[in-house]
């Protein structure tokens, strides 16, 4: 029988770490495949084999963190929610897009405007991940004060 869960508006959240965390258990097989000289993955992830690692470690770290954020059952507001969901992604999409594409894993850009997107998408990614953590963090800090001023 389905039952409807209590979700404090929060369900977005659930929804995004499922599905990063679904995405960091392809990264790994990939992972393994890579190891193993599959040839059609090692011309996918043509770049650095850390950049899969860190790419599968940072959608681990980053649901874990959504997960967290949705056991707090803190409402949060919508675009906070979002950000954090979608930040989660693209944070760690940069260090998949480096795997896939070697040329974006450098000190110094060349000047295309591939190069040029990916650090718009890069600030872009930074900016939004921030702010959803960080507003989030801050409003599930300042639930404990209320809470506490209710139970003294």
């Amino acid at each position: 029988m389905h039952q409807e869960l209590k979700h404090a508006g929060n369900a977005v959240l659930l929804r995004g770490a499922a599905l990063w965390l679904l995405i960091a258990l392809i990264l790994a097989w990939c992972m393994v495949g890579v190891n193993f000289d599959l040839k059609l993955l090692k011309v996918i992830f043509s770049g650095k084999p850390a950049r899969l690692l860190q790419a599968h470690l940072d959608l681990l770290i980053m649901s874990a963190l959504i997960f967290g954020f949705y056991a707090a059952k803190v409402t949060l507001p919508w675009h906070v929610r979002w950000a954090m969901v979608v930040g989660a992604f693209t944070n760690s999409s940069l260090f998949l897009l480096m795997a896939i594409f070697p040329v974006l894993d450098k000190s110094e850009p060349d000047q295309s405007i591939f190069s040029a997107v990916f650090l718009v998408y890069t600030f872009a990614s930074l900016v939004t991940t921030s702010y959803g953590f960080g507003k989030g963090a801050v409003i599930v800090l300042r639930s404990t004060f209320k809470a506490r001023s209710s139970q003294d």
